[in-house]
């Protein structure tokens, strides 16, 4: 079994963790498998790709370079694909030249996509034919219980996200009120006549209305009603 790592992609992350791990779990699920790759896309164009071997990361390298090979075509059918003997084979030629100089004489590419995320599962062998089941064995469960593992992640991550925006916007809406008190209180006006002035503030200086809303607060409107008062008075 070969051990060494190779991502392709930018830093890993922790899917990408998850994904090295995937690909090393399910080549030692499969006893005739040389080694494995997964790759995954999360709703994006760029596909990340982890090996258990360089020579097998520059098998998936080519398959992404050019949109032809044994990943493209499972994404595309939507099950696995497999390629018993590479030395017939006559689809893919730029993936089986490849294959077959490192020495792949089979292989097998099991896609999984749930929610706009697609992984995908190849495994590879020098014996030809020795991969026809490996699709529907422990490899398919690995594959399905680590793509909803990464869906659960990624929901985690996008309610995270809306509770810091949430909390932003009440931050944000704080300070408009409190400001537009500070406006009120220097120029004599109601809090619709505040609003436009912060509004305007905002607008002449190119600055977002919640962080000159916060500069007023900071500074308590010193220095600001000569400012505010001219920004009042023009139409």
């Amino acid at each position: 079994m070969l051990s060494e790592q190779e991502v392709q992609g930018p830093e890993p992350d922790s899917a990408v963790r998850r994904l090295s791990e995937l690909a090393e779990q399910c080549a030692r699920c499969a006893p005739a498998s040389c080694g494995a790759v997964a790759t995954i896309a999360d709703g994006g164009t760029e596909r990340r790709a982890t090996a258990t071997h360089p020579d097998l990361a520059a098998l998936a390298s080519v398959q992404l370079a050019v949109g032809d090979g044994p990943i493209p075509a499972a994404l595309d059918r939507g099950g696995p694909v497999d390629a018993e003997d590479l030395l017939n084979e006559e689809r893919w030629p730029a993936y089986r030249a490849l294959a077959l100089d490192s020495g792949v004489r089979a292989s097998v590419t099991i896609p999984f996509c749930r929610t706009g995320i697609e992984v995908t599962v190849s495994l590879y062998s020098f014996r030809p034919g020795s991969l026809e089941r490996a699709a529907y064995g422990p490899v398919g469960v690995l594959g399905e219980q680590v793509t909803a593992g990464l869906v659960r992640d990624r929901r985690y991550r996008e309610a995270l996200a809306e509770v810091d925006q949430l909390e932003t916007a009440l931050h944000s809406r704080a300070a408009i009120d409190q400001a537009s008190g500070i406006v009120m209180h220097a120029l004599g006006c109601d809090g619709e006549e505040a609003f436009a002035v912060l509004r305007q503030l905002s607008q002449r200086s190119n600055r977002k209305l919640a962080e000159v809303a916060q500069r007023v607060v900071e500074g308590r409107g010193s220095g600001l009603e000569s400012t505010l008062a001219r920004l009042a008075a023009r139409p």
